[in-house]
């Protein structure tokens, strides 16, 4: 816990040490923006996050607009997760959205969807009330067609509503929508993280590395930072050189 103007500030942990060190974790009762390349692990990241969450025995949700629920608990086992026993216990819920949108898309031939453009209550609609913690990934599959001050009036209202509801939420952007909606979205999140691959300057080999763009009333690193995704999960290595 922190100490913020008077107020205690709750973290959550999220399962990557070196996150967990530098930032204490995740405010708790805000929301975070994820975005990164294709390939960075930003669903690995997710996943990883919401585990620890259930292990932190907060109600935690996994939304996913994608994939469907057996693809990430093959993810999971890949890494030694035991997933099956949170969500055997009630602590860890998966929500699949992927079959609604296909069936959405199937209706755009025949209705007007102008007004189901960009609708981001979806993704609370079957949130259970006891809610804690939430991954949604991700809301790309959603902007198609949105202009950016639509994307910002929808975001801005997903935002307020899980902080009405305190509801730590972890909100994935994809790479696509990044370039288009990032910097609007940055402003509404109380933090954000990207994760992107890139050629090292020094050695010119590839890899990993995250930065942490900003997180309100917490001390962050002004470095990027190099990770690996190996048989545990995401794991960080060092920091690089400032982003400065």
């Amino acid at each position: 816990m922190d100490l913020i103007g008077g107020l205690i500030l709750e973290r959550i942990k999220t399962g990557i040490d070196g996150i967990d060190q530098f930032t204490g974790g995740l405010p708790r009762g805000k929301s975070i923006l994820l975005t990164g390349d294709a390939g960075s692990g930003k669903t690995i990241f997710g996943l990883q996050f919401a585990l620890t969450s259930s292990k932190q025995n907060l109600k935690t949700v996994y939304i996913t607009t994608e994939e469907d629920s057996d693809d990430l608990f093959t993810q999971g086992e890949t890494f030694g997760w035991d997933i099956k026993s949170f969500t055997d216990n009630g602590m860890l819920r998966f929500i699949e959205l992927a079959g609604v949108r296909a069936r959405v898309t199937e209706a755009e031939i025949s209705i007007d969807v102008g007004a189901m453009k960009g609708n981001f209550s979806k993704f609370l609609k079957d949130l259970p009330e006891d809610t804690e913690t939430v991954v949604i990934d991700n809301i790309g599959s959603y902007t198609a067609k949105l202009t950016p001050y639509e994307f910002r009036d929808r975001f801005d209202l997903m935002v307020y509503e899980l902080k009405k509801r305190n509801i730590t939420a972890l909100i994935i952007l994809d790479s696509a929508t990044s370039r288009e909606f990032n910097e609007i979205a940055l402003f509404s999140v109380y933090g954000a993280i990207k994760v992107m691959k890139r050629e090292n300057p020094y050695t010119g080999r590839r890899e990993r590395v995250m930065d942490i763009v900003k997180m309100r009333s917490t001390k962050t690193p002004t470095q990027f930072m190099t990770y690996e995704i190996n048989n545990n999960g995401i794991e960080i290595v060092s920091g690089v050189e400032s982003r400065d």
